[in-house]
């Protein structure tokens, strides 16, 4: 495996001349996400009836999950493409991989995140670390089709065995850019959220090669 500084590289290799569609694509992925968890924020400040604003709740929870979900399957392999294929077309990637095979991603990316709530009542600890042991739940959900969504969020537990830390090292790395963002009241995240996902699809690459899996060599 390589280290954070190496990982950043590559992400930077493989966005430069492709930043353009890379940004389009967190635009619309960011715009979409926030507007399925802002539809569920209407009841807080407008005056919703009760059972309007319990429908309002669900609705956004429905969209989450049935639109949400695969379309970070699709936002996720769309870098993992342009990493491994030099593929800039971001955005066609993002819905085309998203809702290809499209029950079979609601279903691991919805058990996934089941099984990240459930660590977490545990504990906040534990649930961290077990979200880190199922992040590459979206690139293998894609990947390996003919696994079923429990078998698809083993095998990133499986994966992520070792390798954890490492994860929260590469994530941790980007705080300071985070921060950044707010100040610029969030028009930051447009270009580190494509630098975060290069960066990661660079790391799962590692993990497949370690797996004896066909990986990208830089």
């Amino acid at each position: 495996m390589k280290s954070t500084r190496d990982y950043k590289r590559i992400a930077r290799g493989r966005l430069q001349g492709n930043w353009a569609p890379a940004v389009l694509a967190s635009l619309i992925y960011i715009a979409l996400a926030a507007i399925c968890s802002g539809s569920g924020l209407i009841p807080r400040y407008w005056s919703v009836p009760p059972l309007s604003a319990l429908s309002l709740g669900c609705g956004s929870t429905l969209l989450s999950v049935f639109l949400i979900y695969p379309l970070g399957v699709g936002f996720a392999n769309a870098f993992r493409l342009l990493h491994e294929r030099r593929d800039d077309r971001m955005v066609e990637n993002m819905f085309e991989l998203g809702f290809s095979g499209y029950w079979h991603k609601v279903a691991g990316m919805f058990l996934m995140a089941l099984k990240v709530f459930l660590w977490t009542l545990l504990f906040v600890i534990p649930g961290l670390v077990m979200s880190f042991a199922y992040a590459m739940t979206p690139y293998i959900l894609e990947e390996h089709p003919e696994l079923d969504a429990w078998e698809a969020s083993n095998r990133s537990r499986e994966m992520m065995r070792g390798h954890k830390w490492q994860l929260f090292c590469l994530y941790l790395s980007f705080l300071g850019w985070f921060l950044l963002c707010i100040l610029s009241l969030g028009i930051g995240f447009l270009w580190l959220s494509p630098f975060m996902q290069a960066s990661e699809a660079a790391f799962y690459n590692d993990l497949k090669a370690e797996r004896g899996e066909e990986a990208v060599t830089e």
